[in-house]
């Protein structure tokens, strides 16, 4: 046997960083719920998204805990995001926040997710590709809690703007776009001949 296959068959035997990581955190997790058991907690009743938020932690640290684990890190801000979401509603109550909120685990969660793994790792093209997704995921939740909470008020109370300010914002939103058009500039849409 050379060195080289020596090198190669201890590599191979050596655990991925992240699976090690993952199997980690599911003993913490497993150890943390037979303690509230012992203890005779309640989870359930108090903060039943944490079943969500700490299996999204878990992905969220396997992900970045390797560099070809860009899904998993993804996937982890993804179902993090949603059990936090979880948790502010479940305390609050304020369960029609879903008619915007949707926007935060979609695309933002994707786009910080790519942001977060491609910092760590030192990826450049993808922290580049994660920046879209991200801030387009911020500006449908923005919008979107002007619309529902300031102007028809979901939750009961609204902003308090004139009549005719949704119907100038649409007209403004309308200009605008029509000179971009006009002007001949690319949009991030358009693609590359």
């Amino acid at each position: 046997m050379t060195d080289e296959q020596r090198v190669t068959g201890e590599r191979s035997r050596r655990p991925e960083p992240s699976v090690a990581g993952l199997g980690l955190l599911l003993v913490m997790g497993g150890g943390l719920l037979l303690a509230a058991q012992l203890m005779d907690i309640d989870l359930g009743a108090v903060g039943w998204p944490l079943f969500i938020l700490i299996p999204g932690v878990a992905l969220l640290v396997a992900g970045l805990a390797s560099a070809g684990g860009l899904g998993l890190t993804i996937a982890g801000t993804i179902v993090t995001i949603v059990g936090l979401l979880l948790f502010y509603q479940n305390a609050t109550g304020h369960w029609e926040s879903w008619a915007y909120a949707w926007a935060l685990p979609g695309p933002f969660g994707s786009g910080l997710g790519m942001v977060l793994h491609g910092t760590l790792h030192r990826q450049t093209d993808v922290v580049r590709a994660g920046w879209w997704p991200l801030l387009s995921g911020l500006g449908l939740f923005i919008a979107g809690f002007i619309f529902f909470e300031g102007i028809i008020g979901l939750s009961g109370d609204r902003f308090p703007l004139p009549d005719w300010a949704l119907p100038g914002l649409l007209i403004l939103l309308g200009v605008g776009v029509l000179v971009w058009s006009l002007t001949g500039r690319k949009t991030p849409f358009d693609s590359e001949p």
